[in-house]
């Protein structure tokens, strides 16, 4: 299993990148794992964000509807898309499971606007 490796912190992701343990997350985990993704530095906005994915995986344990994400941290309702390109990479960053196969071909379908 993959490692990152940062300022001697540990963080154990799977081949995607994703991590291994939800409760390893923190904010400085998540600068780490945006760095990874090529962000530099993360926003209080994406932060934001972040946080609210992270609270409706908990609830639901699934990927929200974009739009809803945004109308929940009161962000533009391209929020997730403007600060991040890709929701994925915002789950990622958000220290969630990879959502699997089914959530990438959603998220390739057309009609959604991704």
């Amino acid at each position: 299993m993959p490692v990152i490796s940062h300022k001697g912190l540990k963080i154990a992701v799977d081949e995607a990148g994703f991590l291994t343990n939800l409760e390893d997350w923190s904010e400085t985990v998540a600068g780490i794992l945006a760095r990874q993704e090529g962000i530099t530095e993360l926003t209080e906005d994406q932060l934001d964000i972040l946080k609210f994915l992270r609270a409706y995986y908990k609830k639901h344990s699934f990927f929200p509807i974009v739009r809803y994400v945004c109308k929940n941290v009161h962000q533009p309702r391209n929020c997730v898309t403007e600060r991040f390109l890709d929701p994925v990479t915002a789950w990622k960053i958000a220290g969630l499971p990879n959502p699997g196969d089914e959530v990438m071909r959603f998220k390739a379908w057309e009609p959604l606007g991704f």
